[in-house]
């Protein structure tokens, strides 16, 4: 029986198909998710887990490239927007789009992960990455 890391099989084997590139998005509870993508539902209540809650878990076990926002997310929930960035850091690059380009952006996603988080615009791509355990020679 799995008892350390993301215990949360469906989340854990999403985790694990993710490949270089391939994008995953954590969303809000209100999040309009596109019909036939795949979902994770982690909610519980009202903001319960949050994203930034998920975020650190998931950190801790997935490599990011790069993260994608709705320039609403920047506007709006600034502090969230801030608490975000700086939890994957400076080298992982910010893309702001509007939110009609992060909602059609969420219908080439491999899977969603929907929170309880009930903060404006807590939606946010992942594009996964090669992380520090890669061997490059040169």
């Amino acid at each position: 029986m799995k008892e350390i890391g993301i215990v949360n099989r469906e989340l854990s084997r999403v985790l694990s198909e993710q490949g270089h590139g391939d994008l995953l998005m954590v969303v809000d509870a209100g999040f309009a998710i596109p019909k036939g993508a795949e979902v994770v539902d982690i909610s519980l209540t009202e903001n319960r887990p949050m994203v930034i809650d998920t975020l650190q878990e998931l950190k801790k076990f997935f490599s990011v490239e790069k993260l994608i926002f709705a320039h609403e997310t920047k506007a709006i929930s600034p502090t969230l927007f801030a608490r975000i960035s700086k939890l994957f850091g400076e080298e992982v690059p910010v893309e702001l789009v509007s939110h009609p380009q992060l909602k059609e952006l969420s219908t080439k996603v491999k899977a969603v992960i929907r929170t309880g988080d009930f903060t404006a615009y807590a939606n946010v791509i992942l594009v996964s990455g090669a992380g520090p355990r890669w061997f490059c020679e040169k």
